[in-house]
């Protein structure tokens, strides 16, 4: 009986569904995009490396540290990523009094993962679309916290490395979390409507980002 029940959710699932299902992939590439940014990137700046930062900073340490921190957390959400798609990060951990080896409950990972999610693509959004029309003329980005800057050389680091990195770890982050809220089995009906609303949610809230900074500067 619940081999036939089974097979007749499996049935329902749309071509998406049924790939994001069984599609782990974007946990290990997410978590190699976040650790190779992390390494690359945040903790090559903040040992005093200045490829991608055209200009010098007012407090060279206070940047430097911020690095750190951030490649820290970057490569601990990479991780992270990874923990999702694997049974061990379903339960936790036996060394954990009282509550050892009892199963997390999706939603303990799944709102943390999104919200996260949704920070990266509308930063990446945002960022990509205010930089554009800066770059255009359209608009003027005051860049805080830099006694010596080439703002256009920034600008394009910003569009062309930095945002499509937020954008493309965001879009890793929400195909891990569809994976796992369709694999920790989550009903189809509420699967579908939440995923519906949280789209609708992270446009929204890309769009007023963008109408937010505009408006800012103007």
């Amino acid at each position: 009986m619940n081999i036939q029940i089974s097979k007749a959710q499996t049935v329902k699932l749309n071509a998406f569904e049924q790939w994001s299902k069984k599609a782990v992939w974007p946990a290990y590439l997410g978590c190699i995009w976040a650790v190779m940014y992390a390494v690359f990137v945040r903790f090559y700046q903040a040992a005093g490396g200045t490829i991608g930062l055209p200009g010098q900073y007012e407090n060279p340490e206070a940047l430097q540290m911020a690095s750190y921190v951030a490649g820290v957390l970057i490569m601990a959400c990479g991780f992270i990523l990874l923990a999702l798609v694997k049974p061990c990060g379903r339960v936790v951990p036996t060394c954990v009094p009282f509550i050892g080896g009892k199963n997390i409950h999706r939603f303990f990972i799944l709102i943390p993962t999104l919200f996260c999610t949704a920070i990266l693509i509308v930063h990446g959004i945002s960022g990509m679309i205010t930089k554009s029309l800066h770059l255009a003329g359209i608009i003027t980005i005051q860049f805080t916290g830099w006694t010596s800057l080439d703002v256009h050389s920034l600008a394009l680091w910003s569009l062309l490395f930095y945002e499509p990195w937020f954008l493309i770890m965001g879009i890793l982050s929400g195909l891990t979390a569809s994976h796992y809220a369709l694999a920790s089995g989550i009903s189809l009906s509420a699967y579908r409507r939440s995923m519906l609303i949280y789209l609708i949610f992270v446009f929204l809230l890309s769009m007023f980002y963008v109408f937010a900074i505009i408006n800012k500067l103007g």
